[in-house]
């Protein structure tokens, strides 16, 4: 809400209000625990991968993704985000295929942005600090999917 207010006072008086302005986020990195030559991001024929193994691709349709439950989400140097949270902290969960996404806080049930495709993935944190991709269960992905 204060980011809109601000934007609409800036375009009103034309103005760049202090506390207005979002910084662009750094992109997450992760050290994963498995290592395969084909990933995310990697260019084949001058194409980039989006889905890998443990991937889960989901055809919506422009259809809008929601948080989960409380958290953060921050972006990675491959085109995805990263929804991470308190309230589960051995795990992440990567969202490939998102247009405009929402950096940043956001509260559950908070839309986090759109996909044509949605390619998700569950990481759990290895005791060695590593992450490693799970199967996620399918009531978490309808969570992803609902606002309820």
């Amino acid at each position: 809400m204060k980011h809109t207010l601000c934007k609409y006072l800036s375009l009103m008086l034309g103005l760049s209000l202090f506390g207005c302005s979002r910084a662009t986020p750094v992109p997450r990195t992760l050290n994963m625990h498995q290592n395969w030559p084909i990933s995310i991001g990697t260019e084949i024929a001058g194409y980039a991968v989006s889905s890998g193994l443990g991937d889960i691709s989901l055809d919506l349709s422009g259809d809008t993704i929601h948080m989960p439950f409380d958290g953060t989400v921050e972006p990675t140097a491959t085109s995805c985000v990263i929804v991470s949270s308190a309230d589960v902290p051995a795990y992440l969960f990567r969202l490939c295929g998102l247009s405009q996404p929402k950096f940043g806080a956001l509260y559950q049930h908070q839309p986090i942005g759109r996909a044509q495709h949605l390619v998700f993935a569950m990481l759990r944190r290895e005791p060695n600090g590593t992450w490693a991709i799970v199967e996620p269960s399918p009531t978490f992905i309808e969570q992803l999917l609902t606002q309820s």
